[in-house]
């Protein structure tokens, strides 16, 4: 076991039955809402972070009841001896520096910054017994969207879970994978054509190889839940093969929204799969008369080993009142990856709670690789394809093709730096008058710093 502080006992006190689990988990959020809560949570972190990022853990004093508090590479942690209470404190934080070759001189104010903050995340858990989690995420450095996993789940049923609040809506294996885990800094141009996260409530169920999950959708949390229509969405999976170094993937998700006049406006649009840019090149501008919204989304993986591949092709269908024209979009992607010095990326069938069924995960970082404990860390190269189309019809948003390569290390289980070149080929559409009519090239490279735990 790796060091630790000395924890100071209080008086043995017998630990209540499990009806008294509730109790301890409230008083639990209770004391968070402190200032001492705030010292305690800074000064634990501090003194514990040399070691955390070691491998070693930071013990903090034991309670009356036997909570114990714990801070290590997966964030602060209180725990009962019997199991039934966990609240643990997690976190993510990933800056952003590059720079940007644009074609067109007059283009030269869309990277407005060198280096900029993409996410500052606090994400408390807490679990109580084997059936109930409570998630919340919440994003400092979003003013628009800053509530992102926001839910409560219930897993009383076996292999089923039954999800309340703020999440991400079933759809697109690229998008329920954690922004911690994709293989670029960004995820594609054809996640353009994939929601934001939605107030619902969904049901998950799996068996041995396959996972299907379903929900009934609001508008986001933080625009006040309605104002967005409603949508029924679901999406399911199967592995036809499901090994530990080697499994296929397919899928298969849908949407559709059902939207009055009185809704908030509806527009598409994407940046060049890099945050730094201040402005998309393609973009629908807003829609007027948007009745319904449908979206279909097919995926397919392969991982064999240290080798990852995997693909989409999303659909859009945007139905108008008073007999206004359908119009269609689609976007879709190729990716792959190579882990250089260890095994590939584990298949994750089911959640913890929500909807993120069937993703992979994020590299593993051996004991012997860390860099703290004298290692060189883990690398991995990665490649993508990735194309969005926003003209139908009349309308003209625009459409882009982007060629990516990254290259990522991870010194340690919870850190990992990115970078990213980006080369893309732009149609802007007729909304965009400041960006002419011609198209144009964009060449981004993108270095991130990464912390999560």
């Amino acid at each position: 076991m790796g060091s630790s502080v000395a924890s100071t006992a209080w008086p043995a006190v017998p630990p209540p039955n499990a009806a008294a689990a509730a109790r301890r988990a409230h008083a639990l959020v209770a004391c968070s809402r402190g200032s001492g809560f705030a010292v305690l949570l800074v000064g634990v972190m501090a003194v514990g972070v040399g070691d955390a990022l070691a491998g070693d853990a930071f013990e903090g004093i034991t309670g009356p009841y036997g909570e114990r508090m714990r801070y290590d590479e997966k964030g602060l942690t209180w725990s009962f001896p019997e199991q039934d209470v966990k609240l643990l404190i997690g976190g993510r934080l990933q800056v952003d520096t590059g720079a940007v070759g644009l074609s067109r001189p007059v283009l030269r104010d869309a990277f407005p910054d060198n280096v900029a903050v993409r996410r500052a995340w606090v994400e408390p858990t807490l679990t109580i017994g084997k059936s109930w989690l409570v998630a919340f995420q919440y994003d400092f450095n979003d003013p628009l969207l800053p509530i992102k996993d926001a839910f409560v789940a219930w897993k009383g049923v076996p292999n089923t879970n039954l999800t309340l609040g703020n999440m991400k809506v079933p759809f697109s294996l690229e998008w329920l994978e954690s922004s911690n885990d994709t293989l670029f800094a960004e995820r594609s141009l054809a996640n353009a054509l994939v929601p934001e996260r939605r107030f619902g409530l969904s049901v998950g169920h799996h068996g041995r190889a396959w996972t299907a999950v379903a929900g009934l959708f609001g508008n986001a949390a933080s625009n006040g839940v309605v104002g967005d229509g409603t949508a029924v969405a679901a999406r399911a999976t199967y592995a036809p093969i499901l090994k530990d170094d080697v499994t296929l993937h397919l899928g298969l998700a849908g949407i559709h929204r059902r939207r009055s006049r009185g809704d908030d406006d509806f527009s598409l649009s994407t940046r060049a799969e890099a945050f730094l840019f201040g402005r998309p090149f393609v973009d629908t501008g807003t829609i007027a008369e948007v009745a319904s919204v449908s979206q279909l989304g097919a995926e397919v993986a392969y991982r064999t080993g240290p080798y990852l591949v995997q693909a989409e092709y999303i659909r859009a269908d945007v139905e108008r009142f008073g007999g206004l024209p359908t119009l269609g979009f689609q976007g879709g992607y190729v990716e792959g990856s190579v882990v250089l010095n260890s095994g590939g990326r584990d298949y994750g069938l089911a959640p913890k709670g929500g909807t993120t069924y069937a993703v992979f995960k994020g590299v593993e970082v051996a004991g012997s690789q860390r860099v703290s404990r004298g290692g060189a860390g883990v690398f991995e190269v990665s490649a993508r394809y990735s194309a969005i189309d926003l003209d139908d019809r009349a309308h003209r948003g625009g459409s882009e093709r982007d060629v990516s390569v990254g290259l990522s290390w991870y010194p340690e289980p919870n850190i990992r730096f990115i970078a990213n070149y980006v080369h893309g080929r732009v149609r802007p559409g007729t909304g965009q008058e400041d960006l002419g009519r011609r198209s144009f090239s964009v060449d981004a490279f993108v270095a991130r710093v990464q912390l999560y735990w």
